[in-house]
């Protein structure tokens, strides 16, 4: 992929208010980008996205989808971070940009966290019990709702870098209906509030000229 305009800004895409005030604490320092709540599910998120990108000062941007999700692979814990080789949904797959760079960052930004590569699938609900494995068996790693939607959006607008980063919040050991719970989300924004310099550090990669 050609490297972007030197101008182009990042839009970063999340769907929950919790997510947003996790990467809003979270931007001291680390460079502009705009922060665009969607809303939830994947209609909401295709809508917002194809409409922020409609305004001219965004028509450019690197699109960066993030927030919580399900982990379907066992062993997964919530704090886990998940970078997206691939985004699916049923109109199909969209390839991320720069997964090994932001792999690297995250692991700088977050020490101690353990990363996941793979595909991310998208769904219209929360899975649980069953789904989860029935996902797992298609390959996927995690699942979430909005991510596909956003990268297929993204995409469908014009050609620019995208990726998907997620944090797990529960997975096969630790659903949300479980005790621990409440430990788990806080430990899932805390790791949220701490991933958005490796995000503009993928963006700014994304800028320089290529060798």
């Amino acid at each position: 992929m050609d490297r972007q305009p030197e101008s182009a800004p990042l839009l970063i895409a999340c769907a929950l208010g919790i997510e947003r005030l996790a990467l809003r604490r979270g931007s001291r320092g680390a460079g502009p980008v705009t922060v665009l709540r969607t809303g939830m599910g994947p209609a909401a998120a295709e809508a917002a996205v194809t409409r922020a990108l409609a305004d001219p000062a965004l028509r450019d941007a690197a699109v960066l989808a993030t927030g919580f999700c399900a982990g379907l692979a066992p062993g997964m814990h919530p704090g886990d971070l998940v970078v997206a080789e691939e985004t699916r949904d049923p109109r199909g797959a969209t390839r991320c940009v720069g997964t090994e760079l932001l792999v690297k960052e995250l692991v700088r930004a977050v020490p101690g966290r353990t990363v996941h590569t793979g595909p991310l699938t998208g769904s219209d609900h929360v899975v649980r019990g069953h789904e989860r494995s029935d996902l797992l068996a298609t390959g996927a790693i995690a699942v979430d709702m909005e991510s596909a939607a956003t990268l297929h959006s993204a995409g469908r607008t014009g050609v620019r870098p995208v990726a998907a980063v997620r944090v797990v919040v529960d997975a096969p050991e630790h659903e949300l209906v479980r005790i621990g719970t409440l430990r788990g989300g806080i430990s899932a924004f805390r790791v949220l509030r701490s991933v958005l310099p490796a995000f503009v550090e993928w963006h700014r990669s994304l800028l320089l000229p290529r060798r």
